[in-house]
């Protein structure tokens, strides 16, 4: 798995973003680079651009945002920009539950755009875009902030083993044509061809296009773009970052689909079902583990050539899977979604290319040594991707520690076939609430989100199981089919 390189807006012709992905460390604290966030905003100015989208991912998994005039990013950049701490603990439809530390109408933090990953849209001219890392007014880290958790796990991987994640998300949704229906109609989708038919990329040329001509002029590198299953829905698949660029390259490449969507008519979702009767939409993750440069995912005496590391790492996610549902599967949609034979891993098992497995390994080819990987498909874009990354990262940590103590962390047997099929293999949980009863367990999850942020994850997951409570799988595909 090779790595994104976004280009500085001081190399670019147009000026598409002010740097490249750098791998994870420190936030971005108030008053960091204060010349440089000048510097910024005035070539922001001069490339056109008006404002700048700040943006962050709460709980529910949805992007919120504060944007600021060009003029203003350097002042942001050191001030912060004001945002209630409440949206850590608001629903997917925009009610707002609590927590035993976050809620209510007291309090407030500070947003501080990461220049780092500061990009011009182009599929929204006259703006750019940065995501931010949030702290309290004293300018410490918050610590329920999604962002500084990923980076955090990132952090720990390195310092404790010296191992470096690559990351990387597949993105796909369903474009209609309009906007989205309600619960008693039907989606028009803008495609009449078969799955996977070239007849589907040929009626929409002009719109795939414009995708990657998008992504290409914002610096991020697209790996393969195509129809999918269900009707009206695609795939993007760009190249792996580090896990918080990983993150923040799903937020980006999510956006600019929608922009262009815009532009021609459709209206694009990311949730999981669309079609509670049909295939849903995935948001699957790849990842690989580096250290000097060596990928540990091949190479080694275990599984498939991967070293004793890598299954140690894969072993732990595995043994956590259902407690991570409730971070990578977290609405009560994904589980319309998370069925078994529809290649979205419903069985809690691991399998060399096998996509009806949870984990699917993929494995070196002489083509490309490096390129092996371990892909996560059970889970969704309704999760909050910095969550993901960092509760994966804890996962596969926990897995590492196991193995230099001494204990085992030796995968089981892989299973190849449709698990569905065989009749052996353990089943995930099938819905939000035997998933947060995982969660609520799992000590390896609890420990490494803290308690502020694990319990607002906890308390917006049981308030979406009491929203949707006796709604029918059509009623609850509409109410979030327009949310992600």
């Amino acid at each position: 798995m090779g790595t994104t390189r976004r280009t500085p807006v001081s190399e670019a012709a147009a000026g598409t973003t002010t740097g490249a992905a750098q791998p994870a460390g420190g936030c971005q604290e108030p008053g960091h680079g204060r010349e440089r966030a000048r510097a910024a905003a005035a070539r922001l100015a001069q490339a056109g651009v008006h404002g700048t989208a700040l943006t962050w991912v709460d709980n529910a998994g949805l992007t919120r945002v504060k944007a600021v005039p060009a003029d203003k990013l350097a002042q942001a950049a050191a001030t912060g920009v004001g945002m209630s701490p409440c949206f850590d603990v608001y629903l997917v439809d925009d009610s707002m539950t609590t927590s035993e530390y976050i809620g209510g109408p007291d309090g407030d933090l500070r947003l501080v755009p990461d220049l780092d990953r500061l990009t011009v849209l182009s599929a929204q001219p006259g703006w750019a875009w940065a995501p931010v890392d949030r702290h309290e007014q004293d300018g410490t880290p918050y610590a329920a902030c999604q962002r500084g958790f990923a980076r955090g796990m990132a952090a720990r991987a390195l310092a404790e083993h010296g191992i470096e994640l690559r990351m990387g998300f597949e993105t796909e949704w369903v474009a209609v044509r309009g906007p989205l229906p309600d619960a008693e109609a039907e989606p028009a989708y803008p495609t009449t061809g078969p799955a996977y038919g070239m007849a589907r990329l040929v009626e929409n040329a002009d719109y795939l296009r414009d995708v990657l001509a998008a992504l290409s002029a914002q610096g991020v590198e697209v790996l393969q773009i195509h129809p999918e299953y269900a009707a009206g829905q695609f795939e993007v698949s760009v190249a792996p970052s580090d896990p918080v660029g990983a993150a923040d390259l799903a937020v980006l490449v999510r956006e600019t689909v929608r922009a262009v969507s815009l532009r021609h008519g459709l209206t694009a979702s990311f949730a999981p079902v669309v079609d509670p009767a049909g295939v849903g939409n995935g948001g699957h993750l790849h990842l690989s583990l580096w250290r000097d440069g060596r990928n540990l995912c091949a190479g080694g005496e275990g599984p498939f050539g991967m070293t004793r590391e890598c299954e140690a790492f894969l072993g732990g996610v595995l043994r956590e899977l259902p407690a991570l549902l409730a971070l990578g599967a977290p609405s009560p949609a994904s589980y319309l979604r998370l069925r078994p034979s529809r290649w979205a891993g419903a069985f809690r098992c691991w399998g060399l290319e096998n996509r009806e497995a949870a984990l699917r390994f993929v494995a070196s080819r002489a083509a490309s040594p490096g390129g092996a990987n371990a892909e996560l498909k059970c889970v969704d874009a309704a999760a909050n991707p910095y969550l993901l990354v960092g509760g994966v990262l804890a996962a596969g940590l926990a897995g590492l520690a196991e193995a230099a103590a001494g204990r085992s962390a030796r995968l089981p047997a892989p299973v190849s076939g449709d698990p569905a099929l065989r009749g052996d293999q353990p089943g995930l949980p099938g819905s939000l609430t035997a998933a947060l009863e995982q969660f609520e367990r799992s000590e390896v999850l609890r420990e490494a989100l803290g308690g502020p942020l694990f319990d607002a994850v906890r308390a917006v997951r049981a308030g979406e199981i009491a929203l949707f409570e006796g709604a029918s799988e059509r009623e609850i595909a509409a109410a979030t089919r327009g949310r992600y």
